[in-house]
C-alpha cells in the first residue's frame, strides 16, 4: 500500500517539480545518485573500492522510444565499461533492457545487450540485467537467456514479490551467472505480486534458500533488512561457492562496511546520470526511512 501511494503521488506534476526543480530535492537525489556524469560515478566507485566494497554502476534511464536513444544509452554503457577497465575498478554494470530498446524493438535490445556483454567480457567484468515492471518480465528473461548462453558473463535480477519468481529461478539456475535477489520496487496488482510485507519477506527467504543451495549460480542477496541479512548468513554457512550481498548507494553505509569487514563480499549499486527521478521515487517507496529523509531535507531539518 505504501509503495503504491508513494509512486502514485510522486508521478504527479507538482511533486515531481518539487523534487527535480528545488535545491533540496536535488540534494536528496545526490544521497542516492553518484552524479550526472560517468567521471563522478567512477570517483564514487573508486572510493567505495578503497573501503573494501565492490560496485555495480548503473547509467540511469528506461523506456526509450527510438533506436537512436537505445544506441546512445548503449554507447554510454560501453564508455562505462571501458572506464572500469582503464581505471581497474572492482565493478560491473547494471542495465535496464527498456533503455536498450526492449518494448518497442526487442531485436534492437538484443543487439545492444550483445554489444554490452561483449565489451564487459573484454575487460573481465559482468553485466547484471535489472528486472522492470511485470509486463516486461518474460521478455527480459528471454533476452537474458540468449545473451547468457552466448557470452556467459551475465546475471539477472529477480523480484521476490512476484508470484512467478520461484519458477523463474528454477528456469534460470542452469544458465549459471549470478542472480540478484531483491524484493521488488514497482506497484503490481495482487494477481501478479504479493502485497503484504511479511509475505514478501517469506518469499525472499525462500528464494534465498534456493539460491544458496545451488552450485550453478552466484547468489547476490540485495537487501538492507537485518532479518533478511541474518537469514542469508545462516543459509550460507554450508556454502563453499562464492556469493555476495548487495546494497544501494546511500543506504546503510555503516552496515555495508561492517559486513565487508567481516569478510563478506559486498557490492554497492551506484546509479548515475540525469534521468534520476524514477529511480529516486522507487527508493522512497521502498523504505519509509528514505521518505522521512527526503521530507526533512525539503523543510531544512
Amino acid at each position: 500500500m505504501m509503495r503504491s501511494l508513494v509512486l502514485g503521488v510522486t508521478d504527479r506534476t507538482v511533486p515531481r517539480r518539487l523534487i527535480t526543480d528545488t535545491k533540496a530535492g536535488r540534494a536528496v537525489a545526490h544521497r542516492f545518485v553518484a552524479g550526472d556524469r560517468l567521471e563522478e560515478a567512477g570517483a564514487v566507485g573508486k572510493s567505495l573500492n578503497d573501503s573494501g566494497l565492490k560496485v555495480s554502476l548503473d547509467y540511469l534511464g528506461e523506456h526509450v522510444t527510438s533506436a537512436e536513444e537505445a544506441d546512445s544509452a548503449t554507447a554510454s554503457y560501453v564508455d562505462c565499461i571501458r572506464h572500469i577497465g582503464e581505471n581497474d575498478l572492482d565493478a560491473n554494470v547494471s542495465i535496464k533492457l527498456t533503455q536498450l530498446g526492449m518494448g518497442f524493438d526487442d531485436d534492437v535490445a538484443a543487439k545492444n545487450l550483445d554489444l554490452i556483454a561483449s565489451e564487459a567480457l573484454a575487460v573481465g567484468t559482468t553485466v547484471t540485467v535489472d528486472m522492470e515492471e511485470s509486463a516486461h518480465t518474460e521478455m527480459t528473461i528471454s533476452l537474458y537467456e540468449r545473451a547468457q548462453t552466448t557470452h556467459g558473463n551475465l546475471g539477472i535480477a529477480i523480484q521476490a514479490y512476484l508470484h512467478r519468481s520461484v519458477d523463474d529461478v528454477e528456469r534460470l539456475l542452469p544458465l549459471g551467472g549470478h542472480i540478484r535477489l531483491c524484493k521488488g520496487a514497482y506497484a503490481e496488482p495482487p494477481e501478479l505480486a504479493l502485497q503484504s510485507g511479511s509475505a514478501v519477506d517469506d518469499a525472499f527467504d525462500r528464494l534465498t534458500e534456493i539460491l544458496m543451495e545451488s552450485t550453478e549460480v552466484k547468489p547476490a542477496i540485495a537487501s538492507h533488512h537485518d532479518a533478511r541479512i541474518d537469514f542469508a548468513l545462516d543459509k550460507a554457512r554450508s556454502r563453499s561457492a562464492p556469493w555476495e550481498f548487495q546494497m544501494l548507494y546511500g543506504v546503510r553505509r555503516d552496515r555495508q562496511i561492517e559486513l565487508a569487514e567481516l569478510g563478506h563480499d559486498m557490492r554497492v549499486y551506484v546509479p548515475y546520470g540525469e534521468a534520476w527521478y524514477p529511480y529516486l521515487t522507487r527508493r522512497m517507496a521502498e523504505r519509509p526511512a528514505n521518505m522521512s529523509f527526503f521530507l526533512r531535507a525539503l523543510v531544512g531539518k
